[in-house]
Order: C-alpha cells, then structure tokens, then sequence
C-alpha cells in the first residue's frame, strides 16, 4: 500500500479562500435573486488590466517565440539575467544586492513554502497571529509542527500575537526562535514596522542565529518615507535574512505569475556538524532540480514594469487601489467601528460589531449585504474579532460596498 503524507491529516479545514469561495457558492445557488450583486472584497486578487507596458513587453516576448531566430526554450531557472538586474536596479539599489542573489519563480505564495525545503525539521519557528495562513499550513505540511488545539494553534509553532495594543507588529520574544515569519505591510491587518522595529528584528536574529523570513509581497504600497521597503535597509540583515517579492500586487500578476526571492550568500544555516552552509546554494540546487524557470514573455513583462512607462503606469494602479482603501477606511470608521491598515497597505483591518464573531460578520455582510469579506479568524485566534476587507476592486463597487457596510451597520 502507498502510505501518505499524514501530516496533511493534521490541517484543521480546507484553506481558508476556498472556504470562502465554498460559502459564497452555496448561498449563490441558494439565493438566485441576490446572487448577482454580490462584490468580492474577500481574496486579495487585483482587478484592473495589466499595466500598457507589460502588455506590450508580453506580446514582443511571444513574438520573439514565434521565430526561429528568437526562439527561447529553456531558460536559466534562476531568471533571465535582463530581468535580476533589473529588479537589483530598481528595487535594491545602495543595499548589496548583486544579481545572481536574485532568484525568479512563479511567485511568492510558492516561495514562502517552498523554502522551507532547505531547513531542517528541528527548527524552532515563530509565527505571528494573525498571519497569512500559507506559511502555517505549509509548516503543517512538512512536519515542522504537531496537531492543533481547539483554537487552531499547532504544537511545535511560537506564536507572536499582534493586537491593537502593539499595533499588529509583533514583539520580540525572550524566548529563541530560528525561523521568524515577518510580512510587512502586513497581510491581513495592513500593519507596517517601522526601521526601529526591524532593528530590533534582526538584532534578535543576529544574537540567536535565526534566519528572517521577511514577505514584502506589498512593499509598493508603502505611503511614507520612513517605512523601510526592504528588509536589507536594516543593518545586518545580509546575514540573516531572505526576502520574498511578487509582480502580482504591484503590476497586477495575480492571473500572470511571477515573483522572486533575495538570498544573500552570506546567510548560512548550521549543517548539525558545527558546519556552516551558505543558504544560496542550497536554494540554488533546490530551484535548479525543482523548477525549470518562470516564461520567458512573463519576464519580459515582469522587466517592463522597471520601464518609465512601466513605472508611470505601476503607480496609477497602486494610486487607484489605496483610494479604495481609504474610502473603505473611512466607510468602517463611520459605521462606529475600529479601523486599522488602509494607510499603507491595501487592506483594510477592521473590528466587528459587538457581539458578532469574525464568521458571524462574514455571514452577516454576505447575506444582507452581499459582500464578500475574509473573517479574521481565518489568519489565527488573534483575528478573532476582526475582519478583513480588500482594496483590490473597482471604485464604483468599492463606493457601493461603502454605502451597504454603513447600511448594515446602522440598521
């Protein structure tokens, strides 16, 4: 008999946006009448076109596939050299970062699983809650964890509860960690840390030989100048970090896919020798046997977002998405209710009414306002009480869901 991978046993349900979609399935096919005017502000997913630029760098990179001349089949699976220095250029420019710490892949999601093949089973990993639920549930999947209590919270995990009280950006623990999951902004409560938060993060990092696994999938949404974009701003982290970035929030590649990892290759993991190994080799042979490399028109794409063009048109939809959020901001303030994120981030964090769970105000705004939210408690036990609304939406449904959420409410 083939026997299975039994830590899957352990999840507790099926991942939380398919969830969603199965609730939001079955009152469409239990409410006809209503069904059509349901908005989703649920799953984080873009919805205005791709930028001009990367249409058109798209469509020269399919040319060039359709000639012999041209034609490209496999490519280096860790990214066309264009497009790593490009982002190097671009995006980590001052910081120490060359082009081959640059790896490409199909995203981010995929990423931050998918690095924990380079890491041992016996790794103490910090988790903060709320968290964006892929880096549980792949921890899960590994074996890095054991069953779940009744709140969900899986032996094996630290967990670092952000509350209102600490502005959802996690304190550092006394306890040692080796693995720490960061998002910054945030996702799900819109939070970003500031440099002397950061600061502190990798100090901690540095004195206990842990590796920083920093998610900077929003960093283009950052508003103010002081918010650090990149985590290797922060002094020394070059020797405690890896950086995760996608194209999908920024230059809308959600439905495209790409996105890439910074591994420096002066962070190193213990072989359990007393040796030392440099984490970008490790990450090297893993993506070389693993992946064989995003597309080459979806690189095209992806460089032409550094393009002035690309740039120019980049920033209108990141403009358009946080007007979403901050009349969604001040829709969920007028209605009485606590708000947070919005401001630098496309997510808008939000408290329930009193008395109602996070499911129950899921419930409630598809029911009788027919509007599609991600309940808290879905990112943890400390969502519990919040719940999550995206900016990723037409202004015309936003403006809408302004005036039901406020209706509902009211009444």
């Amino acid at each position: 008999m083939a026997t299975i991978n039994t830590h899957f046993l352990k999840l507790k349900a099926g991942y939380l946006f398919p969830e969603i979609a199965r609730r939001v399935k079955a009152y469409s096919e239990a409410n006809p009448d209503t069904a059509a005017r349901i908005i989703r502000c649920g799953i984080g997913d873009v919805t205005e076109p791709l930028p001009a630029a990367v249409v058109e760098a798209m469509h020269q990179g399919v040319e060039e596939m359709a000639k012999r001349e041209t034609f490209k089949g496999y490519g280096p699976e860790q990214g066309y050299e264009f497009l790593r220095q490009a982002i190097v250029e671009n995006q980590f420019a001052g910081l120490g970062i060359s082009a081959d710490e640059v790896f490409i892949s199909d995203g981010s999601k995929c990423d931050t699983g998918n690095i924990l093949d380079i890491f041992g089973h016996d790794n103490v990993i910090a988790i903060t809650d709320p968290v964006y639920p892929v880096y549980v549930d792949t921890n899960v999947m590994a074996g890095n964890t054991g069953d779940a209590d009744a709140n969900g919270a899986y032996g094996g995990l630290m967990y670092l509860p952000c509350t209102a009280a600490n502005g959802f950006v996690a304190d550092v623990p006394e306890a040692r960690a080796d693995l720490i999951y960061l998002c910054f902004p945030n996702n799900p409560t819109g939070a970003v840390a500031t440099r002397a938060q950061l600061e502190a993060w990798v100090a901690y990092a540095r004195a206990n030989d842990a590796i920083i696994l920093f998610d900077a999938a929003y960093e283009a949404y950052i508003q103010d100048p002081a918010v650090p974009h990149s985590i290797f701003e922060i002094e020394g982290a070059h020797e405690c970090a890896i950086e995760f970035r996608s194209f999908s929030k920024n230059g809308g590649f959600t439905g495209v896919r790409c996105g890439y990892v910074i591994i420096p290759k002066t962070v190193t993991g213990g072989d359990g020798k007393g040796g030392r190994v440099p984490l970008h080799q490790l990450w090297s042979r893993r993506h070389s046997t693993k992946f064989n490399g995003a597309s080459y028109p979806v690189q095209k794409g992806a460089a032409a977002v550094f393009s002035p063009e690309g740039k120019a048109q980049v920033a209108a939809l990141i403009e358009h998405y946080m007007g979403n959020a901050k009349l969604l901001r001040e829709a969920v303030t007028a209605a009485g209710l606590p708000v947070f994120g919005g401001v630098n981030a496309p997510y808008v964090w939000a408290g329930c009414p009193d008395g109602l769970s996070s499911w129950d105000m899921f419930d409630k705004m598809l029911n009788e306002a027919q509007v599609v939210i991600t309940p808290g408690s879905g990112f943890g036990s400390a969502g519990e009480g919040y719940f999550r609304i995206s900016a990723f939406n037409s202004r015309a449904n936003v403006e809408e869901v302004c005036r039901r959420l406020k209706a509902l409410v009211a009444g």
